[in-house]
């Protein structure tokens, strides 16, 4: 593991947005393709922001680029969100990022990949025909989730099999719910759908490098839990990544203080 630590959200978003471009391009100018999982929420606005920017600035050809965005939201077991639903993850990545770019980019929408509820198992498939992941971007939950991979008790489930679920639909807890009712339904628990189809531990894990970004004085108490305890659990889904060869870590210490176990 590697930790980056930077004073605030600016420099954080800095310092990711750099750590992309940089393997992104790094590919494509060999003529190679790039597999970028991607990830929501607040954390990543303003990064999506500058990474959009050194892209148009840069003249940078996407064509070879392929997104493999974490989630998706869904309505049932079947069914994604609309894509106008205010907290459609679509909705989020085309305002945040892919509208960003320039047509001149050459960036299509082919090329932008979401978990389907109706078939999840579609992504994991064509994930692994692309080649897998060069780059996993990550969030932490507020419970220690990856992705929409919520806690389990270690008596419902072995590390080994929990870090081999695939993409899967499942119901979210009601911690997440909350959690995100607060942070980007402005505190109507209405908006916020009760399942998601989210990409599993399988995939994510084997993405050739990790990228943990964190800003929240709520992410403090899972990240301690996960460097502190050294110890892979389900009832902890971001210890898996410690054990990751390429896995690194930027946090903000206007927010969160991890002097204590590093």
């Amino acid at each position: 593991m590697k930790v980056l630590k930077v004073r605030n959200y600016h420099e954080m978003s800095v310092a990711g947005a750099i750590i992309i471009h940089e393997a992104v391009m790094t590919k494509l100018s060999r003529g190679e393709h790039f597999n970028l999982g991607l990830a929501t929420g607040n954390t990543m606005i303003e990064l999506y922001e500058i990474l959009a920017g050194m892209f148009n600035d840069e003249k940078a050809d996407l064509s070879r680029l392929q997104t493999w965005n974490l989630d998706e939201y869904a309505i049932d077991e079947n069914h994604a969100v609309p894509h106008d639903h205010p907290l459609s993850y679509w909705k989020y990545m085309h305002e945040n990022l892919f509208d960003r770019f320039l047509p001149e980019r050459n960036f299509k929408e082919s090329q932008a990949h979401f978990p389907d509820p109706s078939d999840p198992a579609r992504f994991d498939r064509e994930l692994e025909a692309a080649g897998g992941l060069d780059l996993q971007l990550l969030g932490i939950g507020f419970n220690g989730h990856i992705a929409f991979n919520e806690p389990v008790d270690p008596s419902q489930i072995s590390v080994r099999d929990y870090g081999q679920l695939s993409t899967r639909v499942l119901p979210l807890s009601k911690e997440t719910i909350d959690q995100n009712t607060k942070i980007t339904a402005n505190g109507d628990s209405s908006l916020v759908p009760r399942f998601a189809a989210t990409t599993g531990m399988r995939p994510i894990l084997k993405s050739k490098r990790e990228l943990l970004l964190a800003c929240f004085s709520e992410q403090e108490e899972p990240l301690r839990r996960m460097i502190g305890g050294k110890k892979t659990t389900p009832a902890l889904p971001a210890s898996y990544l410690l054990e990751h060869d390429d896995f690194r870590l930027i946090y903000t210490t206007d927010k969160i203080n991890l002097d204590s176990v590093l």
